[in-house]
């Protein structure tokens, strides 16, 4: 047989072997974290894009445990209250960008994230958001659905049987899904969830419709009402939703919507009514527009953008965190 002498042939190259080098440059999108409550150096980091790490010495070593399941790009990551053990993961990362991962469904882990199982929802693409109930280990899963297209599994999904059976227990149409949940620390019965309606297309994001909108159960999500008093009406983005762990009165929600009438919203009265505290609105909502209530002062609240902002008097005035040595995702 003739030898080739091609040097790009295949024989030119069978001594090297593909490694991991790491992240050898920004790795970007941080989506999510979760601290187990009993090994503060113990916690989980969801990467949008890709993979979810583990450290058991607060950070000073890391270990990628998701390599071999069936997406890359990690919405959300959530610690079993009764059982830290058990660890849930969504996958397909929540923002409404061009380069965007989508992912295959929701994962549990039994063994502290050594190995996981597909749990299902195969089909909604994007998880906005997991939460555990801390009484019975029932799991909500808010699934914003496919980015491109209408359908999948669209909307708030709830198991009772640790991911065996899912029951679509609020729905609002093929085109809407939901990107938010949170739950009342005193009475998980009470739940709060936003819907958010969008389509990307290669040439534009359409980021909202007349389908956005905040809900409220108090029945575990049975049944839901939509919550409209002091709200934006008309064309509504993304939403994001935060009760204060101090006072579950109060409830914060930041709105994409249309014109000027989106902004920092505030309800003292468990949703009932809602104020515009201010006009600001996070610099990316398909990105950002995700706060984060302080535990231990009722006004201070916490928002992901470019730049992390807080504000220390319930939403009337805001300012920059510190940006030095930091990436802005």
């Amino acid at each position: 047989e003739k030898e080739s002498k091609d040097p790009m042939s295949s024989g030119t190259f069978m001594g090297l072997k593909f490694r991991s080098i790491g992240p050898a440059f920004t790795s970007g999108r941080i989506a999510d974290l979760a601290v187990n409550p009993g090994d503060h150096t113990e916690y989980y980091v969801a990467v949008a894009a890709g993979n979810v790490w583990k450290t058991t010495n607060s950070g000073v070593t890391w270990k990628p445990i998701f390599d071999k399941y069936g997406a890359w790009s990690i919405a959300d990551v959530e610690i079993d209250p009764n059982n830290p053990h058990v660890v849930w993961i969504g996958t397909g990362e929540y923002n409404s960008q061009r380069a965007i991962g989508y992912g295959d469904g929701v994962y549990r882990s039994d063994d502290g994230g050594k190995s996981w199982k597909n749990m299902g929802l195969t089909k909604s693409e994007h998880i906005g958001r997991i939460i555990i109930d801390p009484r019975n280990s029932h799991v909500y899963v808010a699934a914003q659905g496919p980015l491109w297209g209408p359908g999948g599994e669209r909307g708030l999904y709830k198991t009772t049987d640790n991911g065996k059976t899912w029951k679509a227990i609020l729905t609002i149409s093929e085109n809407t899904g939901i990107t938010d949940i949170i739950m009342d620390p005193g009475d998980p019965d009470v739940l709060y969830a936003a819907a958010y309606q969008r389509r990307r297309h290669v040439f534009t994001l359409i980021d909202g419709g007349p389908e956005s909108a905040i809900y409220k159960s108090t029945d575990a999500g049975a049944t839901w009402n939509k919550l409209t008093s002091g709200l934006p009406a008309g064309d509504i983005g993304r939403i994001g939703l935060a009760i204060s762990p101090v006072n579950p009165d109060v409830i914060y929600a930041i709105i994409e919507a249309e014109g000027t009438t989106g902004g920092f919203f505030r309800s003292i009265n468990r949703g009932a009514t809602w104020n515009k505290q201010n006009k600001y609105v996070s610099n990316s909502p398909q990105y950002y527009n995700r706060i984060f209530p302080d535990p231990e002062d009722v006004d201070k609240v916490y928002s992901l953008d470019t730049v992390t902002k807080v504000t220390e008097d319930g939403g009337k005035t805001w300012r920059s965190l510190g940006n030095k040595n930091r990436h802005v995702d």
